[in-house]
């Protein structure tokens, strides 16, 4: 069982660790503008994870995606260059589920990631819809991943990339993964096509029908399908119910390593450390 989360050294992703869209191919630009791309600090350094505008002020991710700070990239395409459509924002709290499991035993693997300053909606940068409580995604829709990293094992991309995947039932993963649950997660990929979400993908969105249905969580080590989903749909009450507590409060909370893992941790503005981190990512003129 493997987060699907890659670290970044300096500007190389590292060959072991490094993300990639599986059998996909490079997207439209723009054409998924509720992407976000995730810089995080954290003790054992920089990584990255992809992410998902929900409204102006909150993007969705994975829990495992959680770190000391972590900044936001909304409308890129290219994560090497300075487009003219990305927004760069810091992010002012990170608000994990309360019942967040880490590895091994993964589960209710969802953040909410509140932005320090709202985003500008454009033809690069809108939210995604979010499904209703009561309706599940059925195994057979046709949904699409995107995401940011390698395309194969050693040859890399800077451009998002998307696939098309197929959600299967749960028995197929719950075949495959022991601690899968039907509840909260949803099984993604055909085991029969080398298609699928790989490391680095972690935090990004599935979508089916233009609705936000999963959020890229964890598959084997190989990268072979399926691979295992968050299910959006379970979380719809908790992820409303926290944003309009955010939303309404105006109260500071301070990072504190005894917090329970839901409790909303608090980063420091620091724009300068923004910048810098984004550099990594710049290409040599």
């Amino acid at each position: 069982m493997q987060p699907l989360l890659f670290l970044l050294i300096f500007v190389l992703f590292q060959e072991d660790e490094a993300g990639k869209i599986i059998g996909g191919r490079e997207a439209r630009p723009n054409s998924h503008p509720y992407m976000a791309f995730l810089l995080i600090q954290s003790p054992e350094g920089l990584s990255a994870c992809g992410g998902f505008l929900v409204r102006e002020d909150f993007v969705l991710t994975a829990g495992h995606c959680f770190g000391s700070s972590i900044n936001v990239t909304l409308g890129a395409h290219n994560i090497r260059r300075q487009e003219g459509t990305q927004q760069h924002i810091t992010v002012l709290r990170a608000i994990r589920h309360p019942d967040y499991n880490p590895p091994p035993v993964i589960q209710n693997d969802i953040m909410l990631l509140q932005l320090r300053s709202r985003a500008r909606r454009s033809r690069a940068v809108k939210p995604v819809a979010l499904p209703q409580a009561t309706k599940r995604v059925q195994p057979g829709a046709l949904c699409t991943v995107a995401g940011w990293g390698l395309v194969s094992q050693r040859r890399g991309t800077n451009v998002l990339q998307e696939v098309k995947l197929r959600v299967q039932t749960d028995q197929t993963c719950a075949n495959r993964f022991q601690f899968y649950n039907s509840q909260t997660q949803i099984c993604v990929g055909n085991p029969r096509e080398r298609k699928s979400a790989f490391k680095g993908d972690s935090g990004g969105p599935l979508v089916c029908n233009n609705v936000a249905q999963g959020i890229v969580s964890y598959g084997s080590s190989s990268g072979n399908p399926p691979a295992v989903f968050t299910r959006i749909q379970s979380f719809m009450p908790w992820i409303k119910r926290t944003m309009r507590r955010l939303s309404s409060s105006k109260e500071d909370s301070k990072l504190d390593s005894k917090q329970g893992p839901g409790h909303p941790s608090k980063f420091k503005s620091n724009e300068t450390l923004t910048r810098q981190k984004l550099s990594l990512l710049k290409e040599d003129n």
